[in-house]
């Protein structure tokens, strides 16, 4: 796990933490359960295999994510949240709450692009929020047709 030096203010530490937008968008796709690359990539679009790795990779080493290696051919890996991971959670809550008052995007928005909500949707969930009720178990995860064709990365 890195320290984070910039001033010494736990907002700059945590914001350094995200780095960037694709770390949350990882931490909503991971709120529900495991989640092979491929999946991810499949829920991320746009984003590039080199862009997720490298972001995988900085997650794990930040302790916020779980990488399960079952090997077999072809490799099979998962990722999952960690504890640590799972306390972005309700930053995750305040973010739509900030999204839905800015009027930035809407939960249809993601339906009629992906032809499903995230797992993280409160339509999907059927509540409100999750900072309210921090014991929540995460919903079964929407089961999507399994692409097994080997991705190069």
């Amino acid at each position: 796990m890195r320290r984070r030096k910039i001033d010494g203010c736990p907002i700059a530490g945590a914001l350094q933490l995200i780095g960037d937008k694709w770390t949350m968008l990882v931490v909503r796709d991971l709120f529900a359960g495991p989640k092979r690359t491929t999946e991810l990539l499949e829920d991320l679009h746009p984003i590039s295999s080199r862009t997720l790795m490298g972001r995988l990779r900085e997650m794990e080493q930040d302790d916020l994510i779980l990488r399960n290696n079952y090997g077999g051919l072809p490799r099979r890996v998962e990722y999952e949240l960690t504890e640590r991971g799972r306390k972005l959670i309700p930053l995750l809550d305040a973010l739509m709450e900030t999204g839905r008052a800015l009027d930035c995007n809407d939960c249809e928005d993601r339906k009629e692009s992906a032809g499903y909500y995230c797992d993280f949707c409160p339509n999907h969930r059927g509540t409100n929020t999750f900072v309210e009720a921090p014991l929540i178990e995460p919903p079964e995860p929407i089961r999507r047709r399994k692409d097994d064709s080997i991705v190069l990365l």
